[in-house]
């Protein structure tokens, strides 16, 4: 019996264990389908998290548009303004090159500005279209010019007066017959206006003017006559030889003559300031130099001097051999003052001998001649040979 009752204890658990293996068995089972639906319900949290938590978008792709102003000494500084789908504004570098960066398409307008300085063209327009802007926008700068202006009155003076300008510019002008004047294509500076004019004074005798952005009118003068002050003209001829008793005339402002001394010495007085000539003459005499032009401004003038030449009278003298045609009427001389051409005939009627003088010549001249014979039905024959003389 025992046997048996240890047989039936080992062929099976009690009933209480039983019991705890088949709840064990169960809480396995729920497990297993718990599981899976925990392992989904943590995916799907995460999935949701996901889900809720967005990225920035990426930030908008930006362009820009670069150019070039030139000269250099134009565009270098000069301010670039952006206007139209942004504003902007930027300063060229020392080349003249600028560039707006950071840009989104659309439509601008690129406009240049220096002070002194204007800008071909005045402003360009520009599309951004994903690229950048790199070529086609380009200025040229020009320096702005100005005028300086005025009357120089009354006309009695100021009509032909001489203007200059001298300063951040040096120029000269002439007033018109109203005495009005006027520089052109002036720069920024300051510059001295100062008028002049023979046998006049000015009041003020010269005046600044600044030039800035601007032309400057109204530099205005007040021309007076110079009047009572006399001044003179003087020099010497010589040698006396040719100098004393030698006539000297003045022509130009005014009009004189006069006689120089037996050392050649003259003189001309009271002659208002102005620009005269003075020319020597005496007969068998030459001068050098024939006349001089003298400037009369507000002093005497001397040493207005000539050297006077003794004349000398030359002549030449031809012969030539008979010609040995017996119809032979008489002969024609010619004379050139070039070899071998532009011989023009000296005589009025035949020479009926073998021999002409030449008195007609002139210092410091080479002559050419030739002669022909002439029959008694004027036929004339070809030229002789040449011959030459050379005057002193």
């Amino acid at each position: 019996m025992m046997r048996r009752r240890k047989s039936e204890f080992q062929a099976g658990p009690p009933a209480q264990t039983r019991r705890i293996i088949s709840r064990l068995r169960g809480a396995l089972v729920l497990l297993g389908i718990l599981a899976p639906l925990a392992f989904l319900w943590g995916c799907g949290g995460v999935v949701s998290g996901q889900s809720t938590q967005t990225s920035p978008p990426p930030p908008p792709q930006s362009y820009s548009i670069s150019g070039t102003i030139s000269p250099a000494a134009g565009g270098s500084g000069a301010t670039v303004t952006l206007s139209g789908a942004a504003n902007a504004t930027t300063t060229a570098d020392s080349s003249g090159n600028f560039t707006f960066s950071g840009l989104a398409n659309g439509t601008y307008t690129v406009t240049p500005s220096h002070p002194g300085y204007t800008f071909t063209p005045s402003s360009l327009s520009v599309t951004v279209s994903g690229a950048n802007i790199t070529t086609g926008l380009s200025f040229t700068a020009a320096a702005q010019t100005f005028s300086i202006s005025g009357t120089i009155s009354p006309a009695a003076g100021g009509s032909g007066a001489t203007v200059t300008l001298s300063g951040a510019a040096a120029a000269t002008t002439t007033a018109d017959g109203a005495g009005n004047y006027t520089f052109t294509g002036l720069a920024n500076g300051t510059y001295a206006v100062t008028p002049s004019r023979t046998g006049y004074t000015f009041n003020p005798s010269t005046q600044a003017a600044t030039v800035s952005g601007a032309s400057v009118t109204g530099i205005n003068f007040t021309a007076t006559a110079q009047v009572g002050q006399t001044f003179s003209v003087s020099g010497t001829i010589s040698p006396t030889t040719g100098g004393s008793g030698a006539t000297v005339t003045l022509s130009g402002a005014a009009a004189a003559t006069t006689t120089a001394d037996g050392a050649g010495n003259y003189t001309f007085s009271g002659l208002g300031n102005g620009t005269y000539t003075a020319t020597p003459t005496n007969t068998g005499f030459t001068f050098t130099p024939a006349n001089q032009s003298v400037t009369v401004n507000g002093a005497n003038v001397s040493g207005v001097n000539f050297t006077a030449s003794a004349q000398v009278t030359h002549s030449v003298a031809l012969s030539w051999i008979a010609s040995t045609t017996s119809t032979v009427s008489g002969y024609n001389v010619y004379r050139s003052t070039v070899s071998g051409t532009g011989y023009a005939k000296m005589n009025s009627l035949l020479v009926s001998v073998l021999i002409y003088t030449d008195a007609s010549v002139q210092n410091a001249t080479t002559y050419y001649y030739v002669t022909t014979a002439v029959d008694a039905t004027g036929t004339e024959s070809v030229y002789s040979n040449e011959v030459s003389a050379v005057i002193p």
